[in-house]
């Protein structure tokens, strides 16, 4: 490994993306510190070192995609979620608005209108969601032990430029992520996404080898997270090849065609989309409950009490009962059985033993049914062991390396590997993989 990163730096093209793509994330975390205008710094940090932090939970998931600047209120607090979320959107909109699965067929130039979509509504959901933070700061719900102000001037002139500073963040965090796939290494949103995950894990490990009983639960910890690890790993490589004949044609004095291919269907083909999913709409109830006044409201204790602590009965329940219908939901969306057996058909393919166009989409529906079934159990395990694993210790740092964290930085950092391994192989080098 530690000669492939050599060769791999000796490269002059490679070693320029790899430096490219290293500033670019160096620039990313150097922005999650710089306060937004009309924050008080002191006062946040001192609400942060706070004990009590209940409050938190519910903006837990983009804290952590944020690495951390949520609750900094930095210029990038929001990081990559309203892109994320606004990508989401777009490719669910697919299914729903003719015009965007016209543009999704049409190639580059399609997915470049797809593309612009998904810029405006990220820039749309990051004034939305700048505004909420804001709005939940200005109660003090956002760090409901700290009594300090966090925003002393809350003027309108200040609140606006607020939600100017954060919204522009957005931007620069999401043209920074398309730099790094154009001229880097890597899909640059991912890779963003991967260092917010991944700059939170040293504190969060200094802290559980720091609590009662530190070196057992940090030996504990090493173990679930290599088993976890490795179950990533091994999923996320596995697929099921279905094969695909191709049929001889003449085309003019040529022949085409007669060769032998196969389709590989990843067993987690929604990815970490579920999960992503899942978790935001059990913040939900959980972000209506801060902003009810009198807090100790039946309605808001009966959410507190279930849907907002990860070791609830009822939390882990509704929790893996959404990964699993997410995750036959976005499958449903991104592959389409009907389209791929049209294609075959065209250009004259078939699956041995079954017959081309309609019987094909049967089979290929069957295959995919029963493998998300084994995908989506493997999702909701993944995402709640960890969780469950962390509150039976007593840590209160699981958020970290929770199923979702863990999930996202084992994928993008196999995914990454296997781009430059590439590009390593296509020089006549060894690479990183056997």
């Amino acid at each position: 490994m530690l000669s492939a990163f050599a060769r791999a730096f000796r490269t002059p093209d490679l070693r320029s993306k790899l430096l490219f793509t290293l500033a670019i994330m160096a620039v990313f975390r150097l922005g999650s510190f710089v306060p937004t205008p009309g924050v008080d710094y002191g006062n946040v940090q001192q609400c942060i070192a706070s004990p009590d932090q209940s409050g938190t939970d519910v903006l837990g998931l983009v804290n952590l995609f944020s690495g951390g600047a949520l609750l900094q209120l930095s210029v990038f607090a929001l990081g990559i979620m309203p892109y994320i979320t606004a990508s989401i959107i777009v490719q669910l909109l697919r299914v729903v608005i003719p015009r965007f699965e016209a543009l999704h067929q049409e190639g580059q130039s399609g997915t470049a209108a797809l593309t612009q979509y998904t810029r405006y509504l990220t820039i749309f959901l990051a004034i939305l969601q700048a505004t909420t933070i804001i709005t939940v700061a200005r109660s003090g719900n956002l760090f409901p032990g700290c009594t300090v102000e966090i925003i002393p001037n809350d003027t309108i002139t200040t609140i606006l430029l607020m939600i100017v500073t954060m919204t522009a963040g957005t931007g620069l965090i999401m043209w920074m992520g398309e730099l790094i796939t154009e001229r880097g290494v890597g899909n640059g949103m991912s890779l963003l996404i991967f260092t917010s995950i991944a700059a939170g894990f040293p504190s969060a490990m200094w802290q559980i080898a720091g609590a009662d009983n530190g070196i057992a639960k940090f030996a504990v910890f090493l173990v679930i997270a290599l088993v976890v690890v490795g179950l990533i790993v091994f999923v996320e490589q596995s697929q099921r090849r279905v094969p695909v004949q191709y049929a001889k044609r003449m085309v003019g004095r040529r022949m085409y065609g007669g060769s032998s291919t196969y389709i590989p269907i990843k067993i987690n083909m929604a990815g970490v989309i579920p999960v992503i999913f899942a978790s935001s709409l059990l913040a939900l109830p959980g972000l209506a409950a801060q902003f009810e006044a009198d807090q100790t409201t039946g309605w808001v204790q009966w959410v507190a009490t279930n849907l907002m602590d990860p070791g609830a009965n009822l939390y882990i329940v509704v929790y893996m009962l959404l990964i699993i219908f997410f995750a036959y939901f976005y499958t449903s969306i991104t592959f389409n059985p009907d389209e791929v057996a049209d294609n075959m058909k065209r250009y004259g393919g078939f699956i041995p033993g079954i017959r081309a166009g309609r019987p094909t989409a049967e089979y290929l529906q069957y295959v995919i049914s029963r493998i998300t079934t084994v995908g989506a159990i493997y999702l909701a395990l993944v995402a709640m062991i960890p969780t469950i694993a962390f509150k039976l210790m007593g840590v209160s740092t699981s958020i970290p390396f929770g199923g979702v964290s863990l999930l996202i930085v084992v994928g993008v950092g196999l995914e990454t590997v296997k781009q430059i391994d590439s590009q390593l192989q296509q020089r006549h080098y060894e690479g990183f993989l056997r």
